[in-house]
């Protein structure tokens, strides 16, 4: 079964970690220098192309930021906010947020419509689950609806059936749970990661929650701040084949890496402002920019782009570039994922919207 994100081979790992054979160190080089020199003058072997995947007749693209790809190594899922530009799902409601796609773009499921509000993040685990995060309620204006959703996190199986719900609904602060979930991952062990807090203000979410395999709480850390342990909107989730959790934090400009217990390994910041992660079988880490420059100003020496590197060394090989450099929003991809084929797909919110494909020619 091919698996990405987290990918991991347990007895191969275990055996070659204990003769010797490998080693997934720390990276040598120092990157917790925030402020270090950019990381732009990088070569882009890739080729982009767009409107690959293919949407029903009549329907738009709207925002996303949910993507990932299938347990076959080549469909893709995409967790959209139901077309056009309203950037949510509540005025949009009969649509399906949730679409899967296969190798040739073509649309061939989708699920979720009246459940999601405001789809951002999306993990598809080990048998095929696909779980989505819902990072605002249904409410619009003043009017309470008569039945709340969104702030939650959805488990479904493959064909849509519902089986898990994290959170409850409309929301809950803490010591509750949850509010403004961002991302999902779930370990190889079935211990289930969310990233939770999309807000910069006094007194925001800002943590990591854990649950185990059947939605209980085992522990939470991390708080708003700019210190270590502490989150400006933990924006994504990834794990390497070492088992280690990488934590996007945006607003930080940095990458945090923890064990899944919650101890803080390293942090990273040569993978600049962090919107999306994924680390593929071979620990290839992949990080998307979608702000830098445009929604965040002050971070305008670094160039927006995907920046893709090893997970292993911390060493930063390769930059895909906004190819709209003079966008004034969030143009190039917020979420990424990539194929077993080393395809990658990047979901865009806007003003641009959709998917764009990146191949090596």
């Amino acid at each position: 079964m091919f698996k990405y994100k987290h990918s991991i081979k347990s007895a191969m790992l275990s055996l070659t970690v204990a003769f010797g054979v490998i080693s997934y160190a720390t990276a040598q080089t120092d990157f917790s220098n925030p402020a270090m020199t950019p990381t732009n003058d990088l070569p882009n072997p890739y080729e982009t192309v767009a409107g690959f995947l293919k949407l029903p007749e009549g329907r738009q693209w709207g925002s996303a930021s949910a993507i990932h790809v299938d347990v076959d190594g080549t469909s893709i899922w995409v967790a959209e906010r139901c077309s056009g530009n309203a950037n949510a799902c509540v005025q949009n409601s009969h649509l399906d947020p949730v679409m899967k796609f296969d190798q040739n773009g073509n649309l061939v499921t989708s699920f979720g419509a009246g459940m999601i509000a405001w789809p951002h993040g999306i993990e598809v685990d080990a048998e095929g689950n696909v779980w989505v995060t819902d990072g605002r309620d249904n409410q619009v204006g003043d009017t309470v609806p008569a039945q709340r959703y969104g702030h939650q996190v959805h488990k479904f199986s493959p064909d849509g059936r519902h089986l898990m719900t994290l959170g409850e609904p409309g929301g809950a602060r803490e010591p509750g749970y949850l509010f403004q979930p961002n991302d999902v991952l779930v370990a190889p062990d079935g211990h289930i990661f969310v990233a939770e807090g999309h807000s910069n203000a006094e007194g925001s979410t800002a943590r990591i929650l854990k649950f185990n395999a059947t939605g209980e709480l085992v522990q939470t850390w991390g708080s708003l701040g700019s210190g270590p342990n502490e989150f400006m909107q933990p924006h994504a989730l990834a794990m390497d084949s070492q088992g280690r959790l990488f934590i996007a934090d945006r607003s930080n400009n940095r990458i945090q890496i923890y064990t899944q217990n919650g101890e803080l390994l390293d942090t990273w910041y040569q993978f600049s402002r962090a919107s999306g992660l994924f680390i593929d079988a071979n620990d290839n880490l992949y990080s998307a920019d979608s702000e830098s420059g445009s929604v965040n100003p002050a971070n305008g020496a670094w160039l927006r782009g995907i920046r893709i590197g090893s997970a292993r060394t911390g060493e930063v090989q390769y930059l895909i570039p906004d190819p709209q450099p003079d966008c004034r929003g969030t143009c190039t991809a917020e979420g990424v994922t990539v194929d077993s084929n080393g395809v990658i797909y990047g979901a865009e919110v806007g003003p641009v919207g959709g998917i764009k494909r990146y191949v090596r020619p």
